[in-house]
């Protein structure tokens, strides 16, 4: 599991020894928290790898650690197992544009992530009274059956 570190200004993946060796990476991951568009939980870290490992070291459902090249951008991924990980969409970083980590202290961060805002988060039925729009679920028209088929005669 990689150690996260989290100021007011900064998120820091550090990686031991052996995920250094790894990753192929001589030093820590650090992002600023200004780049971090968007932090999913998933269960499943495999499905969000995407391009090949360049460099990286990759042995399919046992470890993904490393850079992941491909048209859609650069990720960087520790992944182990199919144990629960974060994935951490990035916005204007030099290096990647996504992190991909296996962590048990997601919701944490997710929690540690959010923005902060000024007023109290607001249901959502008092925003449609603000607005004057109240969202309408159309009714479904009920399902006709089908009339079953005679058996062919014999």
């Amino acid at each position: 599991m990689v150690t996260l570190l989290l100021d007011s200004t900064q998120l820091e993946v550090v990686l031991s020894v052996s995920e250094r060796a790894l990753s192929f990476r001589k030093g820590n991951v650090v992002i600023e928290r200004s780049t971090i568009t968007k932090v999913q939980l998933t269960d499943d870290a495999w499905t969000w790898l995407r391009g090949v490992p360049s460099p990286g070291t990759h042995v399919r459902g046992v470890i993904a650690m490393g850079t992941w090249r491909s048209a859609g951008g650069d990720d960087f991924a520790v992944i182990r197992r199919r144990r629960p990980s974060v994935v951490i969409d990035l916005e204007g970083h030099p290096e990647y544009q996504r992190l991909i980590l296996t962590t048990r202290h997601g919701l944490a961060l997710v929690q540690a992530l959010r923005v902060e805002v000024a007023e109290e988060p607001a249901d959502v039925a008092e925003i449609a009274a603000e607005t004057g729009t109240t969202p309408v679920v159309p009714e479904k028209a009920p399902r006709k059956k089908k009339a079953p088929t005679p058996a062919p005669a014999v």
